[in-house]
């Protein structure tokens, strides 16, 4: 296997420290849950797929297989609701109402149910006029929306963008919300799709988006597949400039849900979605079957030391250092000065591909005179104590991606 040698013309990014993030004290790690947008779209008719429809009882099997197969425990605590939740009108004193048909007890009682679990609740809703599915939006109702949601004991709120009118509506619609469900005085998580809209039409101010929003969306709906995959990953990185320097404790730039256990993703590229999410410190709201999930994708899905990655208290958002000979080289900065390092082959033919890895190509993060090497995935194995400039040989197949960590040995002691 022919190796490649890049040491010697890597380039470094440095971390930028982030902006100030919406000051409600919540999401200070990226968001962790469920939502059943990619999966399970809008599927409304429950005579027909009773199974799979979007109704109360898909919600509290969801929320009983979160507790007894292990996600909650991993950190998955925000069971998520998607569009076409609502009945197609608001009631007589213009509050919002769930379909009477498939959420007969409404989401007071879901909510009720999801928190005896040891569950957070979170709910969809649209800044314009009509959700993007076509149901009642919150345009002109932004206050009430915001209470009913506290009334109903909801604990993340996904603010969509369509119908929304002009540019200005769109923006001062975000903000409005945001105020309004901070004065319910109820914790709730507010989750944005303001860059993805207000892009289109104007440069986008990340410092504001991020003193209103806890999260928010950058970038089209992903689907399950490797195309799509690739492309939020290619903005991503194309925009980190503009990124990194937004995210931090309590703002996280959001590129979409984990396809992790669905039909598209080989195992390589599940393995890829979840280290360049955890790298990029970006929400993990999974979109899958959990009833129905190969005992693999679970337990990426649930891997403590990946999953510490993404969650570090440092808050910093990785980004790509080096493109070179179809290799992606990208890292994440730790608290205590420990990084994430990963490596993705994106050439799709042939076998596995020899990368040389060496700390000179790693960025200031790095704080180690003497350190231990880790490599998380695809498998676990420890190379065990370098120095600052080590080398390392790695073997990554195609479309696929290595995940180590970097420690200093004095943490590991």
């Amino acid at each position: 296997m022919k190796c490649v040698w890049w040491a010697l013309i890597a380039a470094v990014v440095l971390c930028m420290p982030g902006v100030p993030g919406l000051n409600n004290g919540l999401a200070l790690t990226p968001p962790m849950g469920w939502l059943h947008w990619e999966r399970f779209m809008c599927e409304t008719d429950c005579v027909k797929d009773p199974t799979n429809c979007i109704s109360e009882q898909l919600f509290m099997q969801m929320a009983d297989v979160m507790v007894s197969n292990g996600w909650l425990k991993a950190g998955y605590k925000y069971l998520c609701i998607d569009d076409c939740w609502l009945a197609t009108h608001r009631d007589a004193n213009n509050r919002l109402q769930a379909d009477p048909t498939r959420f007969p007890g409404g989401i007071k009682k879901l909510a009720d149910y999801v928190h005896a679990h040891g569950l957070l609740l979170g709910i969809y809703q649209d800044v314009g006029k009509q959700t993007c599915a076509g149901y009642p939006g919150s345009q002109g109702f932004y206050e009430l929306d915001a209470q009913t949601f506290a009334d109903w004991g909801v604990d993340l709120l996904k603010f969509d963008g369509c119908y929304y009118g002009t540019l200005e509506q769109l923006e001062d619609g975000y903000r409005h919300m945001s105020i309004a469900l901070n004065r319910t005085g109820r914790h709730i998580v507010y989750s944005c799709e303001w860059p993805f809209y207000s892009r289109r039409l104007s440069k986008v101010n990340y410092t504001e988006v991020a003193e209103y929003c806890n999260s928010w969306r950058n970038f089209d709906d992903i689907q399950d597949s490797w195309t799509s995959l690739k492309t939020m990953i290619d903005f991503t990185a194309a925009l980190q400039d503009q990124l990194v320097p937004a995210a931090g404790p309590g703002a996280w730039n959001d590129p979409d849900m984990l396809v992790i256990g669905n039909f598209g993703l080989s195992w390589d590229q599940e393995v890829t979605q979840m280290a360049l999410w955890s790298i990029m410190a970006a929400p993990l709201l999974m979109s899958n079957d959990l009833r129905d999930i190969s005992p693999r994708s679970k337990a990426l899905l649930q891997n403590q030391e990946v999953i510490a990655i993404n969650q570090d208290s440092l808050g910093a958002q990785g980004y790509r250092v080096l493109k070179v000979d179809s290799f992606e080289l990208w890292e994440k900065p730790l608290a205590g000065g420990s990084l994430a390092v990963s490596v993705t082959n994106r050439k799709e033919i042939g076998g596995a591909r020899c990368f040389i890895l060496s700390g000179s190509m790693l960025g200031k993060g790095l704080a180690c005179k003497k350190c231990y090497l880790t490599q998380l995935l695809p498998t676990r194995y420890e190379y065990g104590s370098y120095n600052a400039t080590f080398v390392l040989q790695l073997s990554v197949n195609p479309s696929g991606t290595v995940l180590l960590k970097v420690e200093s040995d004095i943490i590991i002691k």
